[in-house]
């Protein structure tokens, strides 16, 4: 079923349901009136006890007293059910009720009546020892015809309503669904021609204006996001470029292996190794960015303290090798985080502070609130470097000659934001190096 139908169905259904009870409740506010009139002049009746002449007891208004056994006076052919004799014996109240006799529609009232009372008889009045009732008629076949006329006059005000409201839902359908219909067709147009700069026009501040602003954001993050894919590509095949074309030059070279002496054939063997570590680096930092702003996994409550202090441990095997002292003060604090990519960014900057610092440096780790900074006394970044520090495969000129990806501190950063905090890079103090702050939420113990 198409919306248009939907809509059309909606509109009909409503009018529908709106003209049946509007008719309904006529016709019972109708009849409502005309019985309440009846019995009211049946009532009135009653009160006064009028004689009515033998003429028309049936065919107009008239009263008969009826007796316990059944009998009538005067004596009638009005028929004498149950519920009459009920009420004559004295075990019901009043009863008013709608009878056809004779194909004629009557309102019928029986009054009961206690002993001794004296009621009209043909002779004059006379008095009745046991309990009896009085019977009062009224025709009210006209009343009847006019409300079946009014029915029928319901139904056709109920059909022509109904056929009112599907044209008018017709109608509505298509005013109301041209705009969708627009947008649908631009839609069309971008999946089909994979235009990701195309934009709809915005227009008025309804639904419809809301849902063009909202496509056109999707459009701006998909085109952002395949800008983004794209580089990285670009930027991962050149990276890749430099270290498999020294592993082809080396594997040509280890081709005349003959001719080598054992010193070549080692130093040939090392440089393979470190250009595939190289390359195993760079294919994890890639796996690491493809993540994207969200990792998998639910986060969890973590020290932020004991992450550190787990980093810095694994740290400290590649600082001594340098000769180089890491100072560390932590102070508790706790933050939600995955474990791994917590400690992946804080391990980069680490391990980027070891490869930066000098034979016999220095470097200082300190943590408080949520925030972790790192600082080395290496030669630090420039002030026209910083802004290009967490791009992707940046490497700044004294660094092209030192193993590394160029992803470390993209892998930082992206850590952070996911992470709802902020990474800054200056120059420490007191080292004179680099310094790296990680500013993160801070929770409370859970």
């Amino acid at each position: 079923m198409t919306f248009r139908v939907r809509v059309i169905t909606a509109t009909v259904a409503a009018a529908a349901i709106a003209v049946i009870l509007a008719s309904f409740a006529s016709y019972l506010i109708a009849r409502s009136a005309i019985l309440h009139s009846v019995d009211e002049s049946l009532i009135q009746a009653s009160q006064q006890r009028l004689r009515v002449s033998d003429d028309n007891r049936v065919t107009g208004s008239y009263s008969e007293t009826v007796l316990p056994t059944g009998q009538t006076l005067p004596t009638s052919n009005v028929p004498i059910d149950a519920t009459i004799k009920s009420v004559a014996n004295g075990k019901s109240s009043r009863v008013i009720r709608t009878i056809t006799l004779e194909g004629q529609s009557y309102r019928e009232l029986i009054e009961p009546l206690p002993k001794n009372s004296v009621v009209n008889c043909p002779t004059g009045t006379c008095q009745i020892s046991t309990t009896s009732a009085q019977l009062y008629m009224v025709d009210i076949t006209g009343q009847v015809t006019e409300l079946s006329r009014l029915v029928s006059t319901l139904m056709l005000v109920a059909a022509g309503g109904l056929l009112l409201a599907f044209g008018l839902g017709l109608f509505l359908a298509r005013q109301a669904l041209h705009p969708l219909e627009k947008v649908t067709n631009e839609i069309e147009t971008v999946a089909t021609t994979n235009d990701l700069q195309y934009r709809l026009t915005e227009g008025d501040a309804d639904e419809l204006g809301r849902l063009r602003r909202v496509f056109n954001r999707l459009l701006r993050s998909v085109e952002s996001s395949q800008t983004l894919q794209r580089q990285l590509v670009l930027d991962a095949s050149h990276e890749l470029r430099t270290p498999l074309t020294s592993l082809r030059t080396n594997a040509q070279v280890l081709s005349r292996a003959p001719e080598l002496n054992p010193e070549e054939l080692r130093q040939i063997t090392d440089d393979m190794v470190t250009q595939v570590d190289e390359l195993a680096a760079l294919v994890t930092d890639l796996g690491e960015l493809a993540r994207g702003e969200k990792s998998e996994g639910e986060p969890e409550t973590l020290r932020l303290d004991d992450c550190v202090d787990e980093c810095v441990e694994t740290a400290r095997t590649y600082a001594r090798i340098r000769d180089i002292t890491m100072d560390v003060e932590l102070e508790t604090s706790f933050v939600r985080a995955r474990h791994d990519r917590l400690n992946r960014a804080i391990s980069n900057l680490l391990t980027n502070a070891v490869k930066f610092t000098p034979v016999g440096g220095r470097i200082m780790v300190t943590t408080s609130h949520g925030t972790v900074t790192v600082a080395d006394s290496g030669a630090g970044i420039s002030d026209e470097d910083r802004q290009f520090v967490f791009d992707r495969f940046w490497r700044s000129p004294s660094a092209r000659s030192l193993p590394g990806s160029g992803l470390g501190l993209s892998i930082v950063a992206q850590v952070v934001e996911e992470l709802g905090g902020t990474v800054a890079v200056d120059r420490d103090p007191t080292l004179g190096g680099a310094r790296f702050i990680i500013s993160v939420p801070e929770i409370t113990e859970a």
